[in-house]
């Protein structure tokens, strides 16, 4: 199974480390240019959105995030340490609210397959992210 898994520093200069490792994650998995480049902007946004919800802009909180290629798959996991949020009211803004910012759960949603949520224990939110990679890109 090919995996790998890094940890981070809130601070959104460490981004671009993330970036560059799941780029490189979903070419080894066979990804198109365009996927890798729309999984690897969906990442980021959550990052992005764990730096500025989850630890209110800090940036010397950790943030691991692993990836994995299962079932035809790849799953990035994303885990923080911060304060919780209610999953259910996590959602974008109206598309039709035209103004900067506030559409990376959006962009994240339409991107992913799948996107889920998991309670971490105390302190913290886990935050899966399924992208199916077509057939003929896959690689064992």
């Amino acid at each position: 199974m090919k995996r790998f898994q890094i940890e981070i520093l809130s601070d959104p200069s460490c981004l671009k480390m993330v970036r560059d490792t799941v780029a490189k994650f979903c070419a080894l998995a066979g990804m198109d240019e365009n996927e890798r480049c729309q999984v690897v902007l969906a990442v980021d946004e959550a990052c992005t959105n764990i730096i500025r919800h989850s630890y209110d802009g800090a940036t010397d909180k950790p943030i691991i995030c692993e990836g994995k290629l299962e079932n035809e798959s790849i799953v990035i996991i994303l885990r923080d340490y911060g304060k919780k949020v209610d999953h259910a009211k996590i959602r974008s803004r109206e598309l039709s609210d035209v103004r900067p910012g506030g559409l990376g759960v959006h962009f994240i949603r339409e991107v992913m397959d799948s996107v889920e949520f998991e309670d971490c224990g105390e302190k913290g939110t886990c935050l899966f992210l399924r992208k199916e990679v077509p057939q003929s890109g896959a690689q064992k």
